[in-house]
């Protein structure tokens, strides 16, 4: 065993890492999904999931201007999808409509639950912590949806 860099370590030793879309509004009603890694579940009762956004995203806008996400895990045949979710901004960019993401309105707050997912949760985000240059929203799960014919997507599948 040998010393590395902390950065070099955890680049190295992602895999299994689940990746999820985070689905959210801005305070005009426009809807943006971007990828993320960094999630977990926090709580079964009630049931909970944590993110942690970059305080320089989009996104991070527009969970401080609108209090519900979506997380959705997506399934392994949604690759180019979460690829293009995690590349671009959606502040100028339509992500749904460019990755084709079919939706329905969610039941909660009216987020999309993406169709083609393996599994879509809808939370109200009940606290918030600054945690460097992220913020970590807790949002506790109100409803939750799953296809039980899909499977969830790992980072390597990504990068495949």
């Amino acid at each position: 065993m040998k010393q590395y860099d902390v950065l070099e370590v955890l680049r190295e030793v992602r895999d299994p890492a689940k990746l999820a879309l985070i689905v959210v509004q801005d305070e005009k009603g426009k809807f943006n999904a971007t990828t993320l890694e960094w999630f977990m579940k926090t709580s079964f009762k009630p049931p909970m999931f944590a993110v942690s956004v970059a305080h320089t995203r989009y996104s991070h806008h527009c969970l401080n201007s609108f209090r519900y996400f979506n997380l959705c895990l997506p399934d392994t045949q949604q690759v180019e999808a979460v690829k293009l979710c995690g590349s671009l901004s959606g502040k100028d960019t339509d992500k749904f409509e460019l990755a084709k993401l079919e939706y329905f309105p969610g039941k909660l707050s009216k987020l999309p639950i993406i169709k083609d997912a393996l599994a879509n949760f809808e939370c109200k985000i009940i606290s918030q912590v600054n945690s460097g240059d992220h913020t970590i929203f807790t949002g506790e799960i109100v409803y939750a949806w799953l296809d039980k014919n899909r499977s969830v997507m790992t980072y390597s599948e990504l990068l495949s």
